[in-house]
């Protein structure tokens, strides 16, 4: 990945026009991500620009011009965001150490590289589903039945994850229905995501859309910071 990061250049009109990578608008870099991203506006570009995590350069008259390391480390951002719910200064300092040259791993996200995180995403029929995570098909209607997978006709790599977890805790005799507090935990939370956003989401604007979204992102992680040392403290009771 380049150095995405670097100080923004003004570029000519034209420039990339002969070019075999030329630069893009906005409108074209939507163009090409708005099918992994559906929620990307040209007004959370500018807020990613904002806080300085994609620096495209500008035409004389001041017009955003996106490069190809520019549109992976965007991908790369919002992959995070969406897969990870990692704050916005978390993801910050991830590029900053990855632009240094340096090696680092992702809080809360051992051992997944830049590389397998910008893959595409997988999809699976029922059946292929099943065979990935090593389920039996009533093992998956448990799980639907206890929301803990919502039902349909194509999987994404969240619902393998989880069968997968699932296929794990049957074996310790955990099964779905032991898990349905989950749903009802994860819609307490969601209530107190809406609460705090309340002052921003009251405004209509794009801006404060984007805001809004992110705000609600990072909320989520520090959330998920909270619920994960509660666990680790728990499981310290149980050690000898």
């Amino acid at each position: 990945m380049g150095r995405a990061a670097a100080q923004v250049k003004a570029v000519p009109e034209s420039a990339g026009a002969a070019s075999s990578a030329p630069l893009l608008s906005i409108g074209q870099v939507l163009a090409r991500l708005t099918s992994e991203f559906p929620d990307l506006t040209p007004s959370k570009l500018r807020f990613l620009e904002e806080r300085r995590l994609v620096s495209p350069a500008r035409t004389e008259s001041g017009y955003r011009k996106f490069s190809h390391d520019d549109v992976e480390r965007l991908r790369l951002v919002l992959t995070m965001q969406r897969d990870h719910y990692l704050p916005l200064k978390v993801i910050k300092g991830y590029l900053d150490d990855l632009d240094a040259g340096r090696s680092p791993e992702l809080p809360g996200v051992p051992n997944v590289s830049t590389t397998s995180m910008l893959s595409t995403e997988r999809r699976f029929g029922r059946e292929e589903l099943l065979r990935e995570a090593g389920a039996t098909s009533q093992l998956l209607s448990d799980a639907v039945s206890s929301s803990l997978i919502v039902a349909a006709d194509v999987y994404g790599e969240d619902a393998l994850r989880v069968l997968q977890a699932l296929v794990e805790l049957k074996r310790s005799g955990i099964e779905p229905r032991h898990l349905r507090g989950f749903r009802a935990a994860a819609e307490r939370e969601l209530g107190l995501i809406e609460s705090a956003l309340m002052p921003v989401a009251a405004r209509r604007d794009a801006s404060s859309r984007a805001k809004a979204g992110e705000l609600a992102r990072e909320i989520a992680g520090q959330l998920e910071v909270v619920r994960s040392s509660l666990i680790r403290s728990a499981l310290s009771r149980l050690e000898p």
